[in-house]
């Protein structure tokens, strides 16, 4: 599994709102520019979090960026699954039942199956909050 570039600065664009919460809503632009990502990047990736109801938008002069969930709500798993889809590492572990024509006698399953298990379990345990946390105790700026 390779994460995109979508879902790298989607979590940095996240971890940047989350960290400045409490400026109300806050413009792509300001984001771009702690971040050094491409404003025009950012506007791809923002209508991903906005559908799935991570962000909250508002238009105009004063109009910008915040989160709808709380940084200690919002995992990595939730983020990568808005910009990457599925993380299974195989198709047939997408959909719940595998409904694979294989999946009774596929002597791989299992090695997919733990896979994915580990992975989702690693990405859902890790909050917004958990990164700022962890790197406000290292003394440092985030970085991804």
């Amino acid at each position: 599994m390779k994460i995109s570039t979508k879902g790298r600065y989607a979590l940095r664009l996240l971890l940047d709102l989350a960290e400045h919460q409490n400026d109300g809503f806050v413009s792509l632009k300001d984001i771009s520019d702690r971040q050094e990502i491409s404003k025009k990047y950012l506007e791809q990736i923002v209508p991903m979090l906005s559908k799935v109801g991570i962000l909250r938008t508002i238009r105009g002069n004063r109009g910008g960026y915040m989160l709808s969930v709380k940084p200690d709500e919002l995992t990595v798993g939730d983020i990568l699954r808005a910009t990457e889809g599925s993380l299974a590492p195989v198709a047939c572990l997408e959909y719940e039942p595998n409904v694979c024509d294989r999946s009774e006698t596929c002597a791989t399953l299992s090695v997919w199956s733990g896979l994915y298990k580990v992975v989702t379990e690693y990405l859902d345990g890790i909050t917004l909050q958990d990164i700022i946390d962890n790197e406000r105790s290292a003394g440092g700026d985030y970085v991804i």
